[in-house]
């Protein structure tokens, strides 16, 4: 038998409440040239039960289970060593393929594109879908070759978010020869950012890819399996892990280490990391401290702006932030209630 074209590389780890929803809706799409991955942490519910039985029914499904968990990175990394198709495409054990997209995107394979980045809707936990999450300004889909040092800077200056950065399992599809030449970057191993790592390399090094708008996956929201140890050590593992993935592969003082700072920013406003400094004040004052270091380094650029932010973090008064953002929401409010009627006037002039 061939390899298959594509892998679905699924590492799970107590997942058996979601899988099941997760491989229905790759196993209603899989053709020829497809298989599915599963790689199970050592899981203690019903995983292997519902794995088990999908794959009786559909041979391109292969489970292996692993005596224990090798955490996230590790097994990532293990579930793309299984596989043996040409592209391997990641995917969460509590998301869902949207239909027709496994075809759409054995399509967009035929480009030879060594990475693909595809959009994700977030959902509701229950996958009601809720917005589409924005990745970058760019309108359509489109091919950079990242050999260019312009078209990398191109993709990386209109990057909007995390999602631009390969924060989301689901949304990444890439050649697994390339990946399997560069290797998994210890100092990365435990950060959950290990696979960025990967994909950092590959785009240092030079890779084309094709960056596809339009949502091929419906992310479950309220199931994030890393809260686990609070809200301020999740926003660590983000500010951290990509600091020190551009600054490690692209130089602390490169224009696309600036870049995935400021995209880091842009996820972690000022007003949030307020808000955040006053409710672990009142329910984990333990955590202050790791609250400042974090705000600190997402705003530890030099120049008179950042160190405003920083003493505004510092000391600005509880009550002046709720009214402020009281006032600001007002303002928006206004806004809103005017460009109603003009939108009026407009559409009855038309």
């Amino acid at each position: 038998m061939s390899d298959p074209r594509l892998s679905v590389c699924i590492p799970t780890y107590n997942f058996g409440a979601f899988i099941g929803e997760t491989l229905q809706s790759i196993a209603a799409q899989l053709q020829d040239g497809v298989e599915i991955v599963v790689l199970d942490g050592g899981s203690t519910d019903d995983t292997a039960e519902v794995v088990g039985a999908f794959a009786q029914r559909h041979p391109q499904i292969r489970y292996h289970r692993q005596l224990e968990r090798g955490g996230i990175d590790r097994d990532m990394a293990r579930t793309v060593a299984l596989a043996r198709g040409e592209y391997c495409w990641l995917f969460g054990a509590d998301d869902t393929m949207r239909p027709g997209a496994l075809a759409r995107m054995l399509a967009r394979l035929d480009g030879g594109a060594e990475l693909l980045l595809c959009g994700v809707t977030y959902c509701s936990f229950q996958m009601e879908p809720l917005f589409e999450g924005e990745v970058a300004q760019i309108p359509g889909e489109t091919r950079f070759d990242f050999s260019v040092r312009e078209d990398r800077l191109s993709y990386f200056a209109r990057a909007s978010t995390t999602l631009a950065f390969f924060s989301f399992l689901g949304s990444i599809v890439f050649s697994r020869e390339r990946w399997g030449e560069i290797g998994l970057e210890e100092r990365f191993v435990g950060s959950l950012f290990a696979h960025v790592a990967r994909l950092f390399a590959m785009i240092a090094q030079g890779a084309t890819f094709d960056y596809l708008p339009d949502s091929y996956v419906l992310a479950r929201g309220g199931n994030d399996s890393f809260m686990d140890r609070g809200i301020v050590n999740r926003y660590a593992k983000v500010i951290d892990g990509y600091h020190e993935l551009a600054a490690a592969h692209f130089g602390a003082g490169s224009a696309e280490a600036a870049h995935v700072r400021r995209v880091v920013r842009a996820e972690f406003p000022l007003w949030l990391a307020l808000d955040k400094r006053y409710a672990v004040a009142r329910e984990r004052p333990e955590e202050l401290a790791e609250l400042r270091r974090i705000t600190r380094r997402a705003y530890g650029e030099p120049g008179s702006r950042y160190r405003l932010y920083r003493e505004l973090y510092d000391h600005t008064p509880h009550n002046w932030f709720v009214a402020s953002r009281h006032s600001m929401r007002a303002l928006r409010a206004a806004r809103a209630s005017l460009s109603r009627p003009a939108a009026s006037a407009a559409r009855r002039r038309a």
